[in-house]
């Protein structure tokens, strides 16, 4: 029986796949103990209508690690109905795999059945609330588990907005009566770029529906009215962060991360990392220095 979601585990990418299951598999490798990683979060949006290694792999993870699944493509926040033959097998996968919950964006990422490929931001507006829990709800009941939302980044509003992202976030999770996915980075590269209080956010967003937590990267660009330019050092004037997941967890966000867990007690977290991916050895590194924070508010005194 596979252990229940907890501790920190980390984002599976193609780039070391094939490394971990090798590794999975050797001895004293069953469950994860020697590799201490203590869970996995697969996009099932790679692996539908998808044969070969890639579905048997990750069947060989799953009987090792814990998996959660968190999507990509639902685009809660958009006006496009809900694809019913694209939740139907969502709802396959999160069976298969056995998912605690699914976790998908508060965004939307499709028009008028175009997928646009990104993670776009919807507008805070009062009008919008209703809307949007009711797709959570009805995708919610499509897939069978409970199902969170998570924040996402953004660098531009669609339009006045009526509240600020936080309280946003907090009427849709009441009125949908959904989990939050938390990312405290893009969280973090929000209040950055544009120029609020971070702290003061946790305090208006509903960290009592946390049920995970993510951290990842940034890098600085430099910016002007022509787009981003090249990479800038931190805080250098003119730049902006953009939330690449291609470095390693800077030390604001993993003191961010820190002060989330106080409040929201031991929820799991998962280290997400999509470019200039590194050897799986460094992010297993990287995964126990988060353990390290984890353990610190998890451990009795």
């Amino acid at each position: 029986m596979i252990a229940p979601v907890r501790g920190v585990g980390l984002g599976l990418r193609w780039d070391f796949a094939d490394e971990l299951v090798e590794r999975a598999a050797a001895p004293g490798g069953a469950g994860g103990a020697a590799l201490a990683l203590d869970f996995l979060e697969v996009s099932p949006e790679n692996y539908m209508r998808r044969g070969g290694k890639h579905p048997a792999a990750l069947s060989r993870l799953a009987a090792r690690f814990p998996i959660v699944t968190h999507g990509l493509t639902m685009s809660l926040g958009g006006t496009d109905a809900l694809d019913a033959a694209y939740l139907d097998e969502l709802a396959a996968i999160v069976r298969a795999l056995e998912t605690p919950w699914h976790s998908d964006h508060l965004c939307f990422g499709a028009v008028d059945g175009r997928a646009l490929h990104d993670l776009l931001p919807v507008s805070f507006k009062r009008a919008g609330v209703a809307r949007i829990a009711d797709r959570i709800r009805r995708a919610r009941d499509a897939l069978g588990v409970p199902l969170a939302v998570e924040n996402v980044s953004y660098y531009w509003h669609p339009g006045r907005a009526d509240m600020g992202e936080a309280e946003f976030i907090a009427q849709v999770c009441a009125a949908a009566d959904c989990g939050l996915m938390l990312d405290v980075n893009n969280a973090y590269v929000n209040a950055t770029n544009f120029g609020f209080d971070v702290d003061e956010w946790m305090r208006t967003v509903p960290l009592e529906r946390v049920v995970q937590i993510h951290v990842a990267g940034h890098e600085w660009f430099s910016a002007d009215a022509t787009g981003l330019g090249d990479p800038a050092a931190p805080a250098a004037p003119g730049a902006i962060i953009v939330d690449t997941h291609g470095a390693d967890v800077p030390d604001p966000v993993l003191a961010l991360l820190e002060r989330v867990l106080a409040r929201t007690g031991p929820v799991p977290v998962l280290l997400e990392r999509d470019q200039n991916v590194p050897s799986l050895d460094a992010l297993l590194d990287e995964v126990a220095r988060i353990r390290r924070i984890w353990e610190r508010i998890s451990l009795p005194l």
